[in-house]
């Protein structure tokens, strides 16, 4: 019979702290409080609510909230790919060209679409990331993602409208 797990347990912040700086040392394992060994970082007892190889090696189940937090960011994440590689896709397929310049739409498409796949697998690995932190009651990182993302876009928009400034002097 398993025991019943009780809320997370909130630890102190100097606490916490501590138990990460160990854990990065290699002197714990994961799931493994300096202190308290007697208890896992979900409140469950040790040894004892120890079910599969995952809470073997130190992990247990987080809450479900958390879990499916996660999930909800991976699956925005993934939208975001996708919204990516479609405008990517419709802007080398059914943009105008630029007067001038036959080649701006495939400019302005093509690195859309490899940012759109770039923020796929990324997504996936950021995931994978957090919910190992979860699992092992670490402190989740945070993504450099959004940053790359927003450059990437900016860095676009910019070689769009120098394009669109480029056909319009040409034409004339």
């Amino acid at each position: 019979m398993v025991p019943s797990r009780g809320p997370p347990v909130i630890w102190p912040a100097a606490w916490r702290a501590g138990w990460c700086c160990e854990r990065a040392r290699g002197r714990l394992p994961c799931g493994t409080p300096p202190e308290r060994s007697d208890q896992t970082h979900n409140g469950s007892a040790g040894e004892d609510s120890a079910v599969g190889a995952g809470e073997a090696r130190g992990e247990s189940e987080p809450d479900a909230r958390f879990t499916f937090a996660n999930e909800r960011t991976f699956l925005a994440w993934s939208r975001t790919a996708l919204a990516l590689v479609v405008g990517g896709l419709a802007i080398v397929q059914l943009l105008a060209p630029f007067p001038g310049v036959p080649w701006g739409r495939h400019l302005i498409g093509t690195p859309l679409i490899l940012l759109g796949s770039a923020v796929s697998v990324i997504s996936y690995f950021e995931w994978r990331r957090s919910e190992r932190a979860l699992r092992c009651g670490e402190p989740v990182s945070r993504t450099r993602l959004p940053a790359l993302l927003a450059v990437t876009i900016a860095v676009i928009a910019m070689l769009a409208a120098a394009l669109s400034l480029y056909s319009a002097v040409t034409r004339h």
